[in-house]
């Protein structure tokens, strides 16, 4: 494709695709600035899709009158389209914007491990709050509607929110026509219907009724419809997709609150009963300001619970909290035996089983730790850091670069992405996939560099890559060269926000949650080592409870344990198709779907963020 920017012809090159959404490819164009290239009706991520075919037809069209009259007068938190890039004729194809770097979608900040194992407390999302309350009051002033306004276009930068996807604002004649289910207002929408569908045009109420959600869920780690409605009746049944339509919110007695959310209790009366005119009772106006500034979180000594209370509501047994679904006392735990294993008030960061050996690194104290209490770094948790164990070694990875510390030396090698399993580290330098040999560094194969993640296992591994137009799964050997890159899996539509892969010794599970027409799907598929596809499924995020969490689970042989909110479930494919077989409600009371699991023929490791169990089972 000819893409021209001020008449001058660029090149555009899949190496350089640095972010994919619904609707458009991001390409870094080396000066500053990223290429936002709209997809074509003839785009790869469309075939055998008529709908998104006629959509980005229609986007195309209306974009030829709306990016010329885009308004200046937004404030600078918004990024902005700065030069229109055309075809040879003319025709508008995308723009250019300044690029962020280092910035992370507010959505990260509604999910509770990464909050924990980053150290981001309630008192800074509170000042990100501050920061985009200022920003969405001054895009209204400017007769501006944000519309398609989610925690996926908000990214975060330097304790800043900035928004981004500007092109489907609302302003003059051009309306939003784009919806985020999660964030839609549901008076805007067909009641009667089984899900959110827009029907009355955006206005500044319901951007702040998304900021009202966006809150919510940053402060509870749940959003108002969360949890798992289960009415009395059954004929009161609904669809989880339908609850905002209904009104059906964690408030509503009929609703299980999710364990891994922190109880409401936690939050002001104030804030409590906002939420519940918003969410219950339609209010709609600006979120007032003084519910911002009023926030005064203090720390629990006791329990580390932050809250906004004169004593804490988790440990002051007069102030009621929610009940305890647990299966305590119902003679259930007796088949269960929990083993606490380790406990610190910091966080677990990292936890593998190599060897028979239970290895983990922690944080507590400003200081980072191995199982054995060896200090390994001492310094607070940095998001932009990440870590692996490699046996007794810590592998410690950050722009580029990785360093193994191993009984106080440190090897220091350049790496975009490493793993490793018992026996090597894999990693990613210049394009190519690299492991440990017995004479240096040994070549696995090709791949796309900055675009590409890998995960491994003790017999395999499994990686894709996907840049523009350009979309490849692949298998590798975890001890030969070469790499099977015809693997089949379902294509990875819309915008990727998280993925994940589990490996037994026979098969991988392999995860993924995208974006995909305003709604989260979460999508797991099966392989085997030559790349075969055994089984694939995908829901909505909330319709499978095992399917939630997509770092939770542990394989073994042909199946995969997950935590739930009511004990560990085993699933398995029969026949092509993946479900539970069997339930553990004996360990209800030891799990949650914010954990994660590590399964071996001793038992089975529970890994919170604080402590670590292992269960046995009768």
């Amino acid at each position: 494709m000819e893409v021209y920017l001020n008449q001058k012809r660029i090149k555009v090159n899949p190496k350089n695709a640095i972010g994919k959404g619904g609707e458009a490819d991001i390409y870094d164009l080396k000066n500053g600035k990223v290429l936002k290239l709209f997809k074509t009706v003839d785009h790869p991520d469309y075939q055998l899709l008529p709908q998104e075919q006629q959509a980005a037809k229609s986007r195309l069209a209306i974009h030829q009158q709306k990016l010329p009259a885009f308004p200046q007068n937004l404030p600078v938190k918004v990024i902005k389209p700065e030069i229109l890039a055309t075809d040879k004729q003319g025709a508008i194809l995308g723009y250019a914007m300044p690029f962020l770097q280092n910035t992370i979608p507010l959505l990260k900040y509604s999910d509770r491990n990464y909050r924990n194992t980053n150290g981001i407390s309630q008192h800074l999302v509170t000042s990100l709050f501050h920061d985009l309350h200022e920003t969405v009051l001054k895009i209204h002033q400017a007769n501006v509607t944000i519309g398609d306004f989610n925690d996926l276009n908000l990214l975060v930068s330097q304790n800043q929110v900035n928004l981004i996807d500007a092109d489907s604002f609302q302003f003059g004649q051009f309306p939003c026509q784009v919806f985020t289910a999660r964030f839609v207002d549901p008076i805007l929408c067909d009641r009667n219907a089984n899900q959110p569908i827009l029907t009355s045009p955006h206005n500044p109420d319901s951007d702040w009724y998304a900021f009202t959600v966006m809150l919510m869920q940053s402060l509870l780690y749940v959003d108002p419809y969360g949890g798992v409605y289960k009415p009395k009746s059954q004929t009161a049944m609904i669809p989880h997709s339908a609850r905002p339509l209904q009104r059906i919110t964690i408030f509503n007695p009929d609703v299980r609150y999710p364990k891994p959310a922190i109880p409401y209790k936690v939050l002001s009366d104030d804030l409590l009963d906002h939420f519940h005119n918003c969410f219950e009772k339609d209010w709609r106006g600006i979120f007032p300001h003084s519910l911002l500034t009023s926030m005064q979180w203090k720390k629990c000594q006791q329990c580390g619970i932050e809250h906004l209370r004169n004593t804490c509501p988790i440990c002051t047994p007069l102030i009621a909290i929610l009940p305890s679904s647990s299966g305590r006392g119902t003679g259930s735990e007796s088949k269960c035996q929990g083993i606490h294993i380790f406990q610190t008030e910091g966080v677990i960061l990292q936890v593998a089983l190599q060897n028979n050996s239970l290895n983990y690194l922690y944080h507590a104290n400003h200081e980072f730790k191995r199982e054995d209490n060896a200090v390994l770094l001492s310094g607070e948790l940095d998001a932009n850091i990440q870590f692996a164990i490699f046996g007794k070694s810590t592998i410690v990875a950050k722009q580029g670069k990785a360093i193994t510390i191993s009984q106080g030396q440190t090897q220091a090698i350049a790496a975009a992405l490493i793993r490793a399993n018992s026996f090597s580290r894999y990693w990613i330098d210049r394009g190519q996939l690299l492991r440990d040999g017995k004479l240096g560094n040994e070549y696995i194969g090709d791949i796309l560099e900055g675009q590409t993640q890998f995960w491994i296992g003790e017999n395999f591994g499994f990686g894709f890559y996907r840049a523009g137009s350009l979309s490849v799964a692949f298998t590798f050997d975890a001890k030969r060269s070469g790499i099977c890159d015809r693997v089949q899996i379902p294509p990875i539509q819309g915008e990727l926000i998280d993925a994940n892969c589990v490996f037994s010794n026979d098969i991988c599970w392999f995860f993924t949650a995208t974006q995909e027409q305003g709604k989260i799907i979460h999508r797991v598929s099966i392989l085997r080592p030559n790349g075969e596809l055994v089984a694939t499924l995908a829901v909505q995020k909330g319709d499978l409870a095992w399917l939630t969490n997509i770092h939770g689970g542990s394989a073994i042989a042909n199946w995969l344990f997950v935590p739930t909110d009511e004990g560990i479930a085993r699933v398995e494919a029969l026949n092509g198709q993946i479900m539970i077989t069997k339930t553990f409600p004996e360990t209800e009371p030891y799990v949650d779907s914010g954990c994660s699991l590590i399964i071996n023929s001793q038992g089975i490791y529970v890994i919170h963020s604080q402590k670590i169990l292992q269960l046995k089972l009768a």
